[in-house]
């Protein structure tokens, strides 16, 4: 089967070799480092410890120093699983989320026509470039003149000029041959919607040609000499060579240059990488008259690892940063971020560069905020937070938007950052309200209370020290609805497929349990004497036994009364669901906690205080919500019904043994 041209391209560009090979070995953590994609491990294709196995995440290339094995994700996966060269295509292909091609016996004849395509694009440049040279293009020189772009640096990257006229580049590329088909495929024509022949697409603009990794021309970008003109920069159409959103204006030189060890510098246009290539920032890429795409941003960590985006310092160029941030946080992983350098107001990067030089830039290069800063300013700059509820309000976007990280790790980092900030942005706020030396007054009457810490926790009773779930440890009550849970399934396994998603996300810290667990799972299609008989033997009888009669288990309604299968199905469903409500607040707290400790204000207080009411109100049984209740003078709950029946028989043995 022939791929499609650009197929292994793209696929290269998706995946990540340190992500294919780290599958089949142990990374050497003290040779290698991960930022710069330089990856050292003892080789899986020979017997050996010492780490002689070299993988360059930036160039897709391995190499074993012992064996000298050496190649691309390609053949690492046909070699370390015996496989053919489409088969492992196939699997590069499905984890990438790439669709294979059909087979196509004329794949041969399309790469064979992408090379015929891509030769007209080279007679375009040089046509252009030769353009450039002649008396139509003074105005363009002066332009280019102006900005500092000496006849080197144009020749350097080749840049052109596409004379007035409608027919110019067609009329030169039909006497070379190319039929006007070819023109139209390549973008270099447009068809005329009034029955007229071609035109040319581009006409008295300044051209700059466009490679793809491969260093082929795939695309033009023109910048206007009239400045009435619509549209100030013009690229090309998509074509069978061009995807914009898949490609990167000077991606093979700053490639290169990044192997060097240079930092590696996202601009917004043509010009400012120009620019910035050169004043020795020679790794600078700029997307292609788009927002950065996923795609890009993969080719760009395939680059470099941390790279800066240089944004304009304007509202449009701050808006770009934060929808930068937005297609980022998914895909973050360690080893892969994103740093911001904001521009001086008004300026792009050649501006500045042409105003106060390379230190200037250098300096805005080096002063690169972390991502989780301009996050963090796009959050809260030009807002005001002088309520519990906009606080809170905050705290809830900022999680809704960490959770967009799919590495738990980074996210955890993030969040630990976002604390800080939050802490630095409220701590003032605390200070003006008197809350300074972290004391607070600790109850009893007018004069006779203590001062403490306010974050000492108040001393337990003996009561609550005493009780089963004090005693028990901070997951019993979790450990108690278990055993309900375990037990009613016991004894009605046909409701088992109805909560089999949720009976596998049990923890089950308990061993007893956890088997137990996995048996009523395994053996949930059995009779109930036979899945009992596998429970015995799974943890025994007097373990199960011991289960099957503690009083929080004896006294389950449907356990008492067997056979009622509605009631069995609620009260599964009832416990589940308390359990994930008990899950869901010591979620909130843990998450909360951190906070508390830096900072006790309002926000966090209630923050709590409506986690802790929603898992009150979600551990009620639908029977309890429904029950009337009073509040007894010792705070107690009590059944309203339950009470008059009480205070009724109280009369009757009181008056039953007459006055006093």
């Amino acid at each position: 089967m022939s791929l499609p041209p650009g197929f292994l391209d793209e696929l290269r560009n998706r995946t990540s070799l340190s992500q294919v090979v780290g599958r089949k070995v142990m990374w050497d953590t003290r040779k290698s480092n991960q930022a710069k994609g330089d990856m050292w491990a003892p080789c899986p294709f020979h017997q050996e410890k010492s780490a002689s196995f070299h993988v360059d995440d930036r160039k897709g290339y391995y190499y074993c120093f012992g064996c000298q094995a050496k190649g691309d994700a390609i053949s690492f996966i046909r070699e370390s699983e015996n496989v053919e060269f489409m088969e492992a295509i196939e699997i590069l292909a499905r984890e990438a989320g790439m669709p294979m091609p059909a087979r196509d016996p004329q794949a041969a004849k399309k790469a064979s026509r992408h090379e015929e395509l891509a030769e007209i694009m080279e007679q375009a440049v040089r046509w252009f470039r030769m353009q450039l040279n002649g008396g139509a293009a003074a105005q363009a020189r002066s332009y280019l003149d102006r900005r500092g772009l000496s006849a080197e640096v144009r020749d350097r990257f080749e840049i052109g000029f596409a004379p007035e006229g409608w027919q110019n580049l067609r009329d030169h590329l039909r006497g070379q041959g190319v039929s006007d088909e070819l023109m139209l495929a390549v973008g270099l024509t447009r068809a005329s919607d009034k029955g007229r022949d071609p035109y040319d697409v581009f006409r008295n603009r300044i051209m700059f040609p466009i490679r793809d990794g491969r260093g082929r021309a795939i695309a033009f970008g023109g910048r206007a000499m009239d400045p009435n003109d619509n549209a100030k920069y013009l690229n090309s159409p998509e074509t069978e060579l061009f995807d914009k959103g898949r490609n990167l204006y000077n991606l093979r030189a700053a490639r290169e240059a990044a192997g060097k060890g240079q930092r590696l510098v996202v601009a917004e246009g043509y010009m400012d990488v120009i620019a910035l290539s050169e004043a020795g920032f020679g790794a600078a890429v700029a997307p292609l008259g788009t927002a950065v795409t996923e795609s890009q941003l993969q080719m760009i960590w395939r680059v470099s690892g941390e790279p800066v985006m240089a944004l304009d310092g304007d509202k449009a160029g701050l808006r770009a940063a934060y929808r930068v941030i937005d297609l980022a946080l998914p895909v973050l992983e360690a080893g892969k971020s994103l740093r911001f350098a904001l521009m001086p107001e008004g300026k792009d990067p050649d501006d500045l560069l042409r105003a106060e030089g390379a230190g200037a830039v250098t300096k805005v290069l080096d002063a690169a905020l972390p991502m989780v800063q301009l996050l963090w300013r796009r959050e809260t700059e030009g807002k005001v937070f002088d309520s519990p509820e906009r606080k809170a309000t905050l705290d809830a976007r900022l999680r809704d938007v960490l959770r967009a990280i799919q590495d738990q790790g980074l996210r955890r980092h993030y969040g630990d950052e976002i604390k800080e900030l939050r802490y630095q942005l409220f701590r003032p706020q605390r200070q003006q309200r008197g809350f300074q030396g972290g004391q607070g007054y600790q109850g009893g009457a007018r004069g006779k209370g203590k001062w403490r810490k306010w974050d000492a926790p108040l001393p337990s009773t003996s009561s609550a020290r005493a009780s089963l779930l004090a005693s028990a440890g901070e997951h019993a009550e979790a450990e108690l609805r278990e055993a309900v849970i375990l037990a009613v399934l016991l004894t009605t396994p046909e409701l088992i497929p109805e909560f089999e998603h949720q009976l596998d996300s049990l923890d089950c810290a308990d061993p007893d349990r956890a088997a137990l667990r996995d048996v009523l799972m395994r053996c949930r299609e059995t009779e109930p004497g036979a899945l009992r008989d596998a429970c015995e033997q799974a943890i025994g009888p007097m373990a199960l036994e011991t289960l099957l009669s503690a009083r929080h288990v004896a006294i389950v309604p449907c356990l008492r009364t067997p056979g009622d299968i509605s009631l069995a199905r609620l009260t599964v469903a009832e416990e589940l669901g308390k359990i994930d409500a008990q899950k869901g607040l010591a979620a909130e707290i843990d998450e909360a906690e951190e906070d508390l400790r830096d900072l006790a204000d309002e926000a966090l207080t209630w923050r709590l205080g409506q986690a802790a009411k929603a898992r009150n109100e979600a551990v009620l049984r639908k029977d309890e919500a429904q029950t009337d209740f009073e509040i007894a003078p010792n705070g107690m709950r009590i059944d309203r019904e339950e009470k008059k029946r009480a205070e009724a028989i109280w009369d009757q043995i009181r008056f039953s043994k007459g006055p006093n």
